[in-house]
C-alpha cells in the first residue's frame, strides 16, 4: 500500500483552517496547508486597497474574540511578531442631539457613562463575567455536556432570548443603543431568539480582555500563525484554488476550511447522497458592503468619545437599528444603515503615512445585493462627524458579491459562513453528534459553518482537529 504523502491535509488558510493545521502538527502529524489566494489569511488580509502606503485590512478589523479565544491565548504568537493595541475607547455609539454611549474595558466606566442605566448594567454584567471565562471552553465548541451545567444554564437564561427583549433592561436612549449595537453583531434581525449571547458575548470580552487591533493590520495575525506552524515542520503552498479533492495530495485526511456549498462542490463524490441533501438545507445569513478610505486627518466625530474609539456604531437609536436590521433579514433595502466603522490608524501608527489616517466601515445586506451603499455609509458618518468627505483622499468599495470572489466562503456577501441564528448556531453545518465529522470518513469540515461561527478565534479548526486527531489518529487531547 502506497504510504502517504502528508497525514494531514488542510483547504483554506483562515483562522480556522490555520488552527486545524497547528493542531494536528502539534500532535506530531506532517500537514500541508493548501490556500487559493496568494497570500495566506482568508478573513485576515492587510492590503494598500486605497493609495500607496495605506494598509487597510479587507475583511476582519477589530478582534474582540482574539484575545479570549481559549486556542490563540496558549501559542505563542508574540515570539512571532503578532503584537496588540488596545483604544482608549473599545467602541462608541453616538446619537442625535450629541448623546454618547461607550463601551469601556473597565466596567464601572462604561456603566458611569449610562446615567441612569449605570447601576443596572453594573449588576448585571458584573454577574455574568463571574461565569463567561469559567464557560467560554462550552460557549466556543460544539454543543456537548459542560463541566459546569448550572453555571451554563444560568448564562443561556440571559443569552437565549431575543435582543428587543434583552433591551428592556435599559431605560435610557443610550443604554438601549449601546446595546443593540452589540447585539446587531449577529447580522440577523434583532427578534431572533439567542441574539442576545452576542451581545451579551462582545461586551464581557471588551470588559475581559479588550476589543484589541493587530498591529500592522488583520494579516499579522495570520503571518504569526502561519509562522509558528511552519517552526512546528508544517508546509503551506498558496496559489492553489483546489477544484477537486482528487487533486490534493495523498493523506489520511483532509479537512477543509470551507461552506456546505464548498465542500459538495470539491468533495461531492466522496460524500454521501443523504449527507449532501442534508448540507443543501443549510442558510446563509445576509451579506455585507464595505468601504475603506484613504484619509487626511482623522474621522472629525464631534464627540471626543467617538474620536478615541477603535469601533463606533452609527445607527442612533435602537429601533432604527432594530427597524434596519429587520428590513435586511427580510430581503429588503434600508437607507440609513447601521454602520460599524473602525478607526486602525488612530491607534497603530503603520497603517497611513505619517499624518495621514484609514478608515473602514460596513453595514449589512441581504445576501448577494450589490447596491452601491457609499453614500449611505458616509451620510450616517457625516451625521456625526460633518465634514468627513472633505478629508477623504480615495475610497475603495467592496460589494457582497466581490467579497465571495474575493473569498467563496464568504457566499454573497456572508460573511459568517452561515446565518448564526438559534437553528444554526450549534447545529451547524447538520445536526450531528459532532458536527466536524463529515460521512468521508477521512474527511472534515473546519470552517466557521461548524461551532462556534464565525470570529477570528480559531476555534472552529481547533475542535475539528481534535475530532479527526481522536478518530483517524487514535490521538486524544486533553
Amino acid at each position: 500500500m502506497k504510504t502517504p504523502e502528508y497525514d494531514a491535509v488542510v483547504v483554506g488558510s483562515g483562522p480556522n483552517g490555520l488552527a486545524a493545521a497547528i493542531t494536528l502538527q502539534e500532535a506530531g502529524l506532517s500537514v500541508l496547508v493548501v490556500e487559493g489566494k496568494d497570500t495566506i489569511g482568508g478573513g485576515m488580509r492587510t492590503a494598500e486597497l486605497t493609495l500607496p502606503g495605506f494598509r487597510h485590512d479587507i475583511c476582519s478589523a477589530v478582534h474582540p474574540m482574539a484575545l479570549m479565544s481559549p486556542f490563540f491565548a496558549r501559542l505563542p504568537l508574540a515570539d512571532f511578531g503578532l503584537r496588540f493595541v488596545q483604544p482608549t475607547h473599545d467602541a462608541a455609539h453616538p446619537l442625535d442631539g450629541g448623546r454618547v454611549a461607550v463601551l469601556d474595558q473597565s466596567v464601572e466606566s462604561t456603566a458611569r457613562q449610562l446615567g441612569a442605566d449605570g447601576d443596572t448594567y453594573r449588576k448585571w454584567m458584573g454577574s455574568l463575567l463571574d461565569s463567561i471565562p469559567k464557560l467560554l471552553p462550552a460557549l466556543l465548541g460544539p454543543l456537548q455536556w459542560p463541566e459546569e451545567p448550572f453555571r451554563l444554564a444560568g448564562f443561556g437564561l440571559q443569552a437565549l432570548p431575543p435582543a428587543t427583549w434583552t433591551a428592556a433592561r435599559f431605560k435610557t436612549a443610550e443604554g438601549r443603543a449601546l446595546w443593540a449595537g452589540m447585539a446587531a453583531h449577529s447580522i440577523q434581525p434583532l427578534g431572533n431568539l439567542a441574539t442576545s449571547a452576542f451581545g451579551i458575548m462582545l461586551m464581557a470580552a471588551a470588559h475581559i480582555k479588550g476589543w484589541v487591533i493587530p498591529v500592522g493590520g488583520s494579516q499579522s495575525i495570520a503571518d504569526a500563525l502561519a509562522a509558528y506552524f511552519r517552526s512546528l515542520g508544517g508546509e503551506i503552498r498558496t496559489g492553489w484554488m483546489v477544484a477537486s479533492a482528487d487533486e490534493l495530495p495523498s493523506s489520511k485526511v483532509i479537512l477543509m476550511d470551507v461552506t456546505p456549498r464548498q465542500l459538495v462542490r470539491i468533495a461531492g463524490s466522496r460524500l454521501s447522497s443523504s449527507y449532501k441533501r442534508r448540507l443543501g438545507t443549510y442558510r446563509q445569513g445576509p451579506g455585507i458592503f464595505k468601504v475603506d478610505w484613504a484619509l487626511n486627518e482623522p474621522i472629525p466625530f464631534q464627540r471626543e468619545e467617538c474620536r478615541g474609539a477603535g469601533t463606533v456604531h452609527l445607527g442612533n437609536t435602537f429601533e432604527e437599528i432594530v427597524r434596519y436590521e429587520r428590513n435586511v433579514g427580510n430581503g429588503k433595502r434600508g437607507e440609513k444603515p447601521f454602520a460599524l466603522v473602525a478607526q486602525q490608524s488612530v491607534f497603530d501608527k503603520t497603517r497611513a503615512p505619517e499624518g495621514k489616517h484609514t478608515a473602514w466601515a460596513y453595514c449589512h445586506v441581504p445576501n448577494g445585493d450589490d447596491r452601491d451603499m457609499t453614500d449611505a455609509l458616509e451620510s450616517q458618518i457625516e451625521r456625526y462627524a460633518p465634514g468627513f468627505r472633505d478629508v477623504i483622499l480615495a475610497k475603495h468599495a467592496t460589494n457582497a458579491s466581490a467579497f465571495e470572489q474575493y473569498n467563496p466562503n464568504y457566499i454573497g456577501g456572508d460573511i459568517n459562513g452561515g446565518i448564526q441564528d438559534i437553528w444554526q448556531l450549534y447545529s451547524r453545518p447538520v445536526v450531528s453528534v459532532s458536527p466536524y465529522r463529515t460521512s468521508a470518513d477521512d474527511i472534515y469540515i473546519c470552517s466557521s459553518s461548524t461551532p462556534p461561527g464565525g470570529g477570528v478565534h480559531g476555534m472552529c479548526g481547533y475542535h475539528a482537529a481534535r475530532q479527526a486527531l481522536k478518530d483517524v489518529f487514535k490521538v486524544k487531547i486533553g
